[in-house]
């Protein structure tokens, strides 16, 4: 589930920080780094985990007003939603009980949130569309959460407030994280039932390892990388750049020298958001314009042996990616 794009999110934060903190200690910030990852693994499983929690309180909204239908010898509400073959499937999931327990993770001291966000459900069109229709199939108890997800769970301040307060790793995680949690929704296989597999937390241990070997060519080359920069740019002068975008630009290097297989051209476009996300409104096309030159420069000097892409490479190698990330 961890992919390079949160890797190199993390990356930028910490290599930030390992600058602002005075020890400056290699194997802890090392440490810090594979935990922070690991914390970004533990909101993807607390995420699927707020599914089954918003359907046990369903279940309990309609507990309630069956027992006062009963009273007042009104309708019976329905209990469509509360056996939604999706949800339960996913509530009896061995791994994710598993996790949940391991990690301690729950939503049991958030009932008023849960509350919340099952009365915005119960008020919008999605439900209440699935509610009236009369189909009965997984597909659509599948997809209707997938919908709801995108809805009301993807974009809710309130949740992002509340994730913020539980953890200080998860600020800029929740982007990435929800599109593996609906791209899990769009996996289950009611054929697995309870055994469903979850998104491993890393693809495989190449994954693990660029994490490594990025942060430390990132922070142990960093004067030599400082270097490549100067002599690209007549002039310079780091006291009128914005820290951040050295920081960017650093780690941005350290990818292109450590990762022969990664084109410069996907490096420079991934390093270019960032700098979207993380710097001034400017920074993007001056980071831009800057690794494109240092790029050129490195290779020029056979300081680094590889290619700069044509467009149509590019287009090619980030269509490849695409299909990577989607299979």
């Amino acid at each position: 589930m961890i992919n390079r794009e949160l890797i190199r999110i993390k990356i930028v934060q910490l290599t930030y920080a390992y600058y602002q903190n005075g020890s400056r200690n290699m194997d802890n910030a090392e440490k810090e780094l594979m935990f922070s990852l690991s914390k970004a693994y533990d909101l993807y499983i607390l995420l699927l985990a707020l599914i089954v929690a918003i359907t046990k309180e369903m279940r309990h909204r309609t507990e309630i007003m069956a027992n006062r239908a009963e009273r007042e010898g009104t309708e019976m509400p329905s209990e469509k939603f509360i056996n939604n073959k999706f949800a339960e499937q996913l509530e009896i999931n061995k791994p994710l009980k598993e996790i949940l327990e391991s990690q301690k993770l729950t939503w049991d001291n958030d009932v008023e949130f849960i509350k919340r966000l099952c009365i915005n459900i119960e008020q919008s069109q999605i439900y209440k569309d699935y509610m009236a229709d009369e189909e009965d199939s997984y597909e659509a108890d599948r997809e209707v959460w997938r919908k709801l997800y995108k809805a009301l769970i993807q974009d809710n301040n309130d949740l992002e407030s509340l994730l913020e307060e539980k953890s200080l790793y998860w600020n800029d995680d929740k982007t990435v994280v929800d599109t593996f949690v609906l791209k899990t929704i769009k996996r289950f296989d009611p054929k697995a039932k309870a055994k469903q597999e979850l998104l491993p937390e890393y693809k495989d241990e190449e994954d693990r390892e660029f994490a490594r070997k990025l942060f430390r060519a990132a922070i142990l080359n960093a004067d030599q990388y400082q270097r490549y920069m100067s002599e690209t740019s007549r002039n310079w002068d780091f006291s009128r750049l914005a820290y951040m975008d050295i920081i960017i630009m650093q780690i941005a290097i350290a990818e292109m020298m450590t990762f022969p297989n990664i084109p410069v051209s996907v490096t420079i476009n991934e390093y270019v958001e960032l700098a979207k996300l993380y710097s001034t409104l400017k920074s993007g096309g001056y980071i831009n314009g800057m690794l494109d030159a240092i790029a050129r420069h490195l290779i020029k000097t056979g300081k680094m042996f590889k290619p700069m892409a044509t467009d149509k490479d590019d287009a090619a190698e980030e269509g490849q990616e695409q299909e990577q990330e989607s299979n």
